[in-house]
């Protein structure tokens, strides 16, 4: 099994989604990763929806620093304590869970423990979470921030990355969301434009 790499930490948590503080600033997953988080003998695992880089202070924006620098990074050199004043997390849409060594692609009895270390799912991880598409369900019906349409097509090109044949997985994700959405011609026709290989 290849190493997972953790991420972050929860943060705040429900049953349908949580969110995660990154331990670097910047380095949160790409939009639509597969990230899992532990908690007492349950793997939840969740789809990135959103990232954000704030101030710690609430109300708190930062300024524009850089008139006098060249680059950004000379901004970060002139002001380090900007990288302790600064936080990036992220929002992840819980789409199953594995409980008693079984893979379940709906929603958990319960929700994400505080303080539970999140991961980005290895290759191996994605492969297997990805051999069905019935989480496709809870993207399409989730009320978030951001549109099914682009979550759903980023969550489709980044789980395609770990297949040799990326085309065979899209075609194949395409034909479940055709059924799932037979009634919405013009969302599944923004949807496919979007996971074009």
């Amino acid at each position: 099994m290849a190493e997972v790499q953790r991420v972050g930490e929860v943060i705040e948590a429900s049953t349908t989604d949580f969110v995660a503080q990154c331990y670097e600033l910047y380095q949160s997953p790409p939009l639509g990763s597969l990230v899992k988080t532990r908690d007492s003998g349950m793997e939840l695992y969740g789809i990135v929806y959103n990232a954000t880089t704030t101030s710690f202070e609430p109300g708190r924006r930062p300024i524009a620093r850089g008139k006098d620098e060249t680059t950004e990074e000379a901004v970060y050199q002139a002001s380090p304590q900007l990288l302790k004043l600064l936080k990036s997390e992220f929002g992840a849409v819980v789409v199953g869970h594995r409980q008693d060594d079984k893979l379940h692609h709906y929603l958990p009895p319960k929700p994400a423990r505080i303080h539970s270390f999140v991961y980005l799912c290895s290759t191996e991880e994605i492969k297997e979470f990805s051999q069905s598409f019935d989480f496709l369900n809870i993207l399409l019906n989730t009320h978030l921030p951001v549109s099914p349409d682009e979550l759903i097509a980023a969550c489709l090109r980044q789980m395609s990355q770990v297949y040799e044949d990326r085309r065979a997985f899209l075609v194949a994700a395409g034909k479940e969301l055709a059924i799932l959405l037979s009634g919405q011609f013009n969302q599944l026709k923004a949807i496919l434009e979007r996971i074009k290989t």
